[in-house]
């Protein structure tokens, strides 16, 4: 397959901006990224570059320019140079994340096997990390759990492996739900169901814990039916936002709708936080 590389020069902006605009540009077709001196670099399939759409993208930044240029490169070996840039994680001395090609750590109480397509889902942006930690400290013995936005299923796993009884993962790209069922048969897990889609997908179910690793647009927007799928008593973590402004309007908003807030984190700007359904 051929790839194309845009080259992106920061010239305004902070460290946290980029990080949310590389997240936007994952969403309309570049799927690995490589950091520079002067910004990053993000790949792209060259029949999937859209030249309008990157625009589109740079015209809603606030507060963070970027100059750009577009190679075309050769053909190569793009699993290799993936599997260059991956190193595994470990989260709290507790969770260790790794791909198929890593070492395996036994004396690590869970372990999450993860193949990504390219570079998302790893556990290594620092929303995965948060939302891996409230797994970490919280209970999920018996649970019905919802990972909306699923992506790898990373989250989905490590609920499995914290002995929940069953998990409905969802997304809207085909290829998240495809690398779902693969990862599931990496870590030899049976309870774990995806499905293509969105909160149109859990209108008639409901769930103990909701997961959402999303982005404060989506979360306001399916704040409403979070709630109506949350039995009495239920918990939602959520992250995909900063601290300050965006947390302030997620609570307001989670806050009319029967979800009181409990704690929150925060790791380099980034955010998560838990809120439980009230009735």
């Amino acid at each position: 397959m051929k790839y194309s590389e845009v080259i992106f020069t920061r010239k305004v902006g902070e460290e946290w901006q980029q990080d949310l605009f590389i997240a936007e540009l994952a969403d309309i077709g570049f799927d690995t990224f490589e950091h520079t001196k002067s910004g990053f670099a993000a790949f792209i399939p060259t029949a999937n570059l859209d030249l309008q759409a990157l625009e589109t993208v740079l015209m809603q930044q606030d507060g963070f320019e970027v100059e750009y240029e577009v190679v075309d490169i050769e053909d190569q070996n793009w699993n290799k140079l993936w599997e260059s840039n991956f190193s595994p994680i470990l989260i709290d001395d507790q969770c260790y994340v790794r791909a198929t090609f890593h070492d395996t750590k036994p004396e690590i109480p869970y372990e999450i096997v993860i193949d990504p397509k390219m570079s998302f889902g790893t556990g290594h942006h620092q929303t995965t990390t948060m939302m891996l930690r409230y797994i970490l400290e919280n209970d999920f013995q018996g649970k019905e759990v919802l990972d909306m936005g699923c992506g790898t299923g990373i989250l989905a796993i490590l609920a499995s492996q914290k002995d929940a009884k069953q998990i409905f993962a969802v997304d809207f790209d085909d290829v998240c739900v495809d690398s779902v069922e693969e990862n599931k048969l990496l870590n030899n897990i049976t309870n774990i169901e995806s499905k293509l889609g969105s909160y149109e997908t859990i209108v008639d179910r409901q769930f103990d814990t909701i997961l959402a690793n999303i982005n404060r647009n989506i979360l306001m927007e399916q704040f409403p039916q979070y709630s109506k799928s949350l039995r009495s008593k239920g918990e939602l973590y959520i992250s995909g936002f900063f601290e300050g402004e965006d947390l302030s309007i997620l609570k307001t908003r989670a806050e009319g709708l029967g979800l009181e807030f409990v704690s929150n984190q925060v790791l380099d700007n980034w955010c998560s936080a838990k809120f439980v359904k009230v009735n």
